[in-house]
Protein backbone atom coordinates (compact mmCIF):
# COMPACT_ATOMS: atom_id res chain seq x y z
CA UNK A 1 0.00 0.00 0.00
CA UNK A 2 1.30 3.43 -0.62
CA UNK A 3 2.36 5.92 2.00
CA UNK A 4 -0.05 8.62 3.04
CA UNK A 5 -0.09 11.65 0.64
CA UNK A 6 2.32 9.42 -1.86
CA UNK A 7 0.38 9.58 -5.52
CA UNK A 8 -0.35 6.67 -7.29
CA UNK A 9 0.71 6.13 -10.64
CA UNK A 10 -2.19 4.36 -13.23
CA UNK A 11 -1.96 1.85 -15.46
CA UNK A 12 -3.28 3.20 -19.01
CA UNK A 13 -4.22 0.80 -21.74
CA UNK A 14 -4.07 2.92 -24.81
CA UNK A 15 -4.50 2.63 -29.08
CA UNK A 16 -0.62 1.45 -29.28
CA UNK A 17 0.98 -2.05 -28.14
CA UNK A 18 1.55 -2.39 -24.07
CA UNK A 19 0.53 -0.33 -21.28
CA UNK A 20 2.57 2.75 -19.87
CA UNK A 21 2.60 4.40 -16.65
CA UNK A 22 0.46 7.94 -16.74
CA UNK A 23 0.27 10.42 -14.05
CA UNK A 24 4.20 10.53 -13.02
CA UNK A 25 4.92 13.74 -11.01
CA UNK A 26 8.14 14.01 -13.78
CA UNK A 27 6.25 14.10 -16.65
CA UNK A 28 4.30 16.98 -17.79
CA UNK A 29 3.35 16.05 -21.20
CA UNK A 30 2.37 12.56 -22.65
CA UNK A 31 1.19 11.95 -25.91
CA UNK A 32 0.38 8.51 -27.07
CA UNK A 33 0.14 7.87 -30.78
CA UNK A 34 -1.50 10.85 -31.32
CA UNK A 35 -3.17 11.35 -34.77
CA UNK A 36 -4.76 14.67 -35.59
CA UNK A 37 -6.59 14.88 -39.44
CA UNK A 38 -8.22 17.62 -40.89
CA UNK A 39 -11.58 17.56 -43.51
CA UNK A 40 -12.15 20.55 -45.38
CA UNK A 41 -14.93 19.00 -48.50
CA UNK A 42 -13.60 16.14 -49.90
CA UNK A 43 -9.60 17.11 -48.96
CA UNK A 44 -8.21 14.91 -46.21
CA UNK A 45 -4.94 16.46 -44.63
CA UNK A 46 -3.48 14.43 -41.68
CA UNK A 47 -1.44 16.79 -39.79
CA UNK A 48 0.19 14.29 -37.35
CA UNK A 49 0.43 10.97 -37.68
CA UNK A 50 0.81 8.82 -34.61
CA UNK A 51 3.11 11.02 -32.47
CA UNK A 52 4.73 9.72 -29.40
CA UNK A 53 6.67 11.53 -26.89
CA UNK A 54 7.00 13.16 -23.48
CA UNK A 55 8.26 15.88 -21.66
CA UNK A 56 9.46 15.84 -18.30
CA UNK A 57 9.33 18.38 -15.72
CA UNK A 58 12.14 20.60 -16.11
CA UNK A 59 13.42 19.98 -19.22
CA UNK A 60 13.85 22.60 -22.45
CA UNK A 61 12.82 21.13 -25.54
CA UNK A 62 13.06 22.69 -29.07
CA UNK A 63 10.66 21.72 -32.06
CA UNK A 64 11.24 21.96 -35.57
CA UNK A 65 10.26 21.01 -38.85
CA UNK A 66 9.19 22.59 -42.58
CA UNK A 67 5.94 23.97 -43.43
CA UNK A 68 3.28 21.85 -43.19
CA UNK A 69 5.51 19.34 -40.74
CA UNK A 70 2.67 19.41 -37.84
CA UNK A 71 4.52 21.62 -35.81
CA UNK A 72 1.65 24.21 -35.36
CA UNK A 73 -1.11 21.06 -35.17
CA UNK A 74 1.44 19.66 -32.18
CA UNK A 75 1.42 23.31 -30.25
CA UNK A 76 -2.17 23.74 -30.71
CA UNK A 77 -2.69 20.08 -28.93
CA UNK A 78 -0.28 20.55 -26.35
CA UNK A 79 -1.23 24.02 -25.45
CA UNK A 80 -4.95 22.96 -25.37
CA UNK A 81 -6.22 25.09 -28.08
CA UNK A 82 -7.37 21.84 -29.82
CA UNK A 83 -7.74 18.23 -29.37
CA UNK A 84 -6.57 14.83 -30.98
CA UNK A 85 -8.59 12.68 -33.52
CA UNK A 86 -7.00 10.11 -32.04
CA UNK A 87 -4.65 8.67 -29.65
CA UNK A 88 -4.14 10.39 -25.79
CA UNK A 89 -2.77 13.22 -24.22
CA UNK A 90 -1.93 13.51 -20.35
CA UNK A 91 -0.76 16.90 -19.22
CA UNK A 92 0.84 16.74 -16.00
CA UNK A 93 -1.11 13.76 -15.22
CA UNK A 94 -4.39 14.60 -16.69
CA UNK A 95 -5.74 12.68 -19.75
CA UNK A 96 -6.96 15.91 -21.43
CA UNK A 97 -7.58 14.63 -24.73
CA UNK A 98 -11.24 13.94 -24.48
CA UNK A 99 -12.26 16.79 -22.28
CA UNK A 100 -14.93 19.92 -23.22
CA UNK A 101 -13.70 22.82 -24.73
CA UNK A 102 -15.21 24.41 -21.31
CA UNK A 103 -12.61 22.19 -19.57
CA UNK A 104 -9.61 22.49 -21.65
CA UNK A 105 -10.28 26.29 -21.26
CA UNK A 106 -9.47 25.92 -17.98
CA UNK A 107 -6.98 23.62 -17.93
CA UNK A 108 -5.29 26.05 -20.26
CA UNK A 109 -5.69 29.51 -18.29
CA UNK A 110 -4.20 27.50 -15.14
CA UNK A 111 -1.65 25.50 -16.55
CA UNK A 112 -0.10 26.91 -20.18
CA UNK A 113 1.64 30.10 -20.95
CA UNK A 114 1.74 31.43 -23.99
CA UNK A 115 4.32 33.37 -25.67
CA UNK A 116 3.59 34.37 -29.38
CA UNK A 117 5.72 35.93 -32.09
CA UNK A 118 2.82 38.19 -32.90
CA UNK A 119 2.73 39.26 -29.30
CA UNK A 120 -1.06 39.70 -28.66
CA UNK A 121 -0.47 42.51 -26.09
CA UNK A 122 -3.69 45.38 -25.91
CA UNK A 123 -2.44 48.07 -27.59
CA UNK A 124 -4.08 50.79 -24.60
CA UNK A 125 -3.17 49.34 -22.09
CA UNK A 126 -0.11 49.33 -19.21
CA UNK A 127 2.75 46.80 -19.60
CA UNK A 128 2.02 45.97 -16.02
CA UNK A 129 -2.23 45.70 -17.01
CA UNK A 130 -0.83 43.49 -19.88
CA UNK A 131 1.01 41.14 -17.74
CA UNK A 132 -2.38 41.37 -14.97
CA UNK A 133 -4.45 39.77 -17.62
CA UNK A 134 -4.54 36.47 -16.98
CA UNK A 135 -5.48 37.09 -13.39
CA UNK A 136 -8.46 39.17 -13.99
CA UNK A 137 -10.28 36.20 -15.87
CA UNK A 138 -9.14 34.09 -13.28
CA UNK A 139 -10.86 36.18 -10.36
CA UNK A 140 -8.08 37.14 -8.31
CA UNK A 141 -8.19 40.36 -6.26
CA UNK A 142 -6.74 42.96 -7.60
CA UNK A 143 -3.93 43.26 -5.42
CA UNK A 144 -2.76 40.35 -5.89
CA UNK A 145 -2.87 41.03 -9.63
CA UNK A 146 -0.93 43.91 -9.02
CA UNK A 147 1.53 41.91 -7.07
CA UNK A 148 1.86 38.97 -9.10
CA UNK A 149 2.50 41.23 -11.95
CA UNK A 150 4.72 43.03 -10.91
CA UNK A 151 6.66 39.83 -9.53
CA UNK A 152 6.52 38.75 -13.13
CA UNK A 153 7.56 42.02 -14.66
CA UNK A 154 10.55 41.89 -12.59
CA UNK A 155 11.54 38.14 -13.58
CA UNK A 156 12.14 39.35 -16.99
CA UNK A 157 13.91 42.82 -16.15
CA UNK A 158 10.97 45.11 -16.39
CA UNK A 159 10.16 46.38 -13.30
CA UNK A 160 11.01 49.88 -14.00
CA UNK A 161 8.97 49.54 -17.62
CA UNK A 162 5.59 49.10 -15.97
CA UNK A 163 3.30 51.58 -16.75
CA UNK A 164 4.54 52.14 -20.27
CA UNK A 165 2.12 51.20 -23.20
CA UNK A 166 3.76 48.60 -25.68
CA UNK A 167 3.86 51.33 -28.48
CA UNK A 168 6.57 52.67 -25.79
CA UNK A 169 8.71 49.59 -25.54
CA UNK A 170 10.81 48.08 -28.66
CA UNK A 171 10.20 44.82 -30.02
CA UNK A 172 13.01 43.07 -27.16
CA UNK A 173 11.27 44.53 -24.61
CA UNK A 174 7.37 43.77 -25.98
CA UNK A 175 8.41 39.66 -26.06
CA UNK A 176 9.63 40.19 -22.37
CA UNK A 177 5.80 41.85 -21.66
CA UNK A 178 5.01 38.95 -23.28
CA UNK A 179 6.79 35.86 -21.30
CA UNK A 180 5.79 38.07 -17.81
CA UNK A 181 2.16 37.09 -19.20
CA UNK A 182 3.51 33.78 -19.79
CA UNK A 183 4.82 33.32 -16.31
CA UNK A 184 2.46 35.39 -13.97
CA UNK A 185 -0.41 32.17 -13.47
CA UNK A 186 2.48 29.78 -12.30
CA UNK A 187 2.10 27.52 -15.62
CA UNK A 188 3.61 24.21 -15.70
CA UNK A 189 4.82 24.76 -19.34
CA UNK A 190 5.50 27.83 -21.72
CA UNK A 191 5.11 26.98 -25.17
CA UNK A 192 6.72 30.00 -26.86
CA UNK A 193 6.07 29.95 -30.77
CA UNK A 194 9.12 32.11 -32.35
CA UNK A 195 9.48 33.53 -29.82
CA UNK A 196 12.83 35.83 -31.74
CA UNK A 197 11.38 35.48 -35.47
CA UNK A 198 10.98 39.05 -35.28
CA UNK A 199 14.29 40.37 -33.11
CA UNK A 200 17.60 41.26 -33.73
CA UNK A 201 20.61 39.25 -32.65
CA UNK A 202 20.70 41.00 -29.56
CA UNK A 203 17.22 41.27 -28.58
CA UNK A 204 17.12 37.36 -29.49
CA UNK A 205 19.49 36.38 -27.28
CA UNK A 206 17.81 38.68 -24.22
CA UNK A 207 14.82 36.17 -24.90
CA UNK A 208 16.74 33.26 -25.02
CA UNK A 209 18.60 34.21 -21.79
CA UNK A 210 15.08 34.97 -19.72
CA UNK A 211 13.67 31.66 -21.11
CA UNK A 212 16.94 29.41 -20.13
CA UNK A 213 17.05 31.38 -16.86
CA UNK A 214 13.72 30.39 -16.03
CA UNK A 215 14.01 26.96 -16.99
CA UNK A 216 17.25 27.26 -14.89
CA UNK A 217 15.98 28.60 -11.58
CA UNK A 218 12.60 27.63 -11.68
CA UNK A 219 12.79 24.38 -13.04
CA UNK A 220 10.15 25.75 -15.58
CA UNK A 221 9.34 23.42 -18.37
CA UNK A 222 9.69 25.35 -22.03
CA UNK A 223 8.77 24.22 -25.37
CA UNK A 224 10.04 26.31 -27.71
CA UNK A 225 8.95 25.93 -31.73
CA UNK A 226 11.13 27.75 -33.94
CA UNK A 227 12.56 27.55 -37.75
CA UNK A 228 15.95 29.08 -36.45
CA UNK A 229 18.68 26.25 -35.95
CA UNK A 230 20.71 28.78 -33.55
CA UNK A 231 17.68 29.59 -31.79
CA UNK A 232 17.05 25.67 -31.11
CA UNK A 233 20.49 25.36 -30.11
CA UNK A 234 19.77 27.11 -26.55
CA UNK A 235 17.34 24.23 -25.83
CA UNK A 236 18.45 20.89 -24.18
CA UNK A 237 16.76 18.50 -26.45
CA UNK A 238 15.52 18.67 -30.00
CA UNK A 239 12.60 16.93 -31.61
CA UNK A 240 11.98 16.90 -35.21
CA UNK A 241 8.83 16.81 -37.15
CA UNK A 242 8.76 16.19 -40.92
CA UNK A 243 5.13 14.85 -42.42
CA UNK A 244 3.09 14.94 -38.85
CA UNK A 245 5.49 12.23 -37.71
CA UNK A 246 8.26 12.46 -35.08
CA UNK A 247 11.36 12.41 -37.00
CA UNK A 248 14.38 13.29 -34.77
CA UNK A 249 14.42 13.51 -31.15
CA UNK A 250 17.99 13.55 -29.20
CA UNK A 251 19.41 16.09 -26.86
CA UNK A 252 21.21 18.79 -28.09
CA UNK A 253 25.25 18.35 -28.10
CA UNK A 254 26.84 21.69 -26.40
CA UNK A 255 23.65 23.71 -25.74
CA UNK A 256 24.10 27.70 -26.34
CA UNK A 257 24.67 29.84 -23.55
CA UNK A 258 22.34 32.89 -24.57
CA UNK A 259 24.11 34.93 -21.35
CA UNK A 260 27.68 34.01 -22.47
CA UNK A 261 26.60 34.90 -25.84
CA UNK A 262 25.14 38.16 -25.00
CA UNK A 263 29.10 38.63 -23.26
CA UNK A 264 30.64 37.96 -26.84
CA UNK A 265 28.34 40.32 -29.16
CA UNK A 266 30.42 43.56 -29.73
CA UNK A 267 29.38 46.85 -27.91
CA UNK A 268 26.51 48.33 -29.49
CA UNK A 269 27.75 51.83 -30.74
CA UNK A 270 25.51 54.88 -30.62
CA UNK A 271 25.73 57.08 -33.90
CA UNK A 272 24.95 60.85 -34.62
CA UNK A 273 22.13 61.14 -37.49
Amino acid sequence: MAETGQRVPTIVENEGPGLFVSGSPDEVVRLEQVHRVYHSGEIVVHALRGVTLSVARGEMVAVMGPSGSGKSTLMNIIGCLDRPTRGRYWLSGTDVSTLSRDDLADIRNRQIGFVFQSLNLVPRTSALENVALPLVYAGLPGAAQVRRAREALAAVNLSDRERNLPSQLSGGQQQRVAIARALVSNPAIIIADEPTGALDTRSSLEIMEILQRLNRERELTTLLVTHEHDIARHARRLIGLRDGRVSHDAPVEHPLDAAKGLEELPEEVEQDL
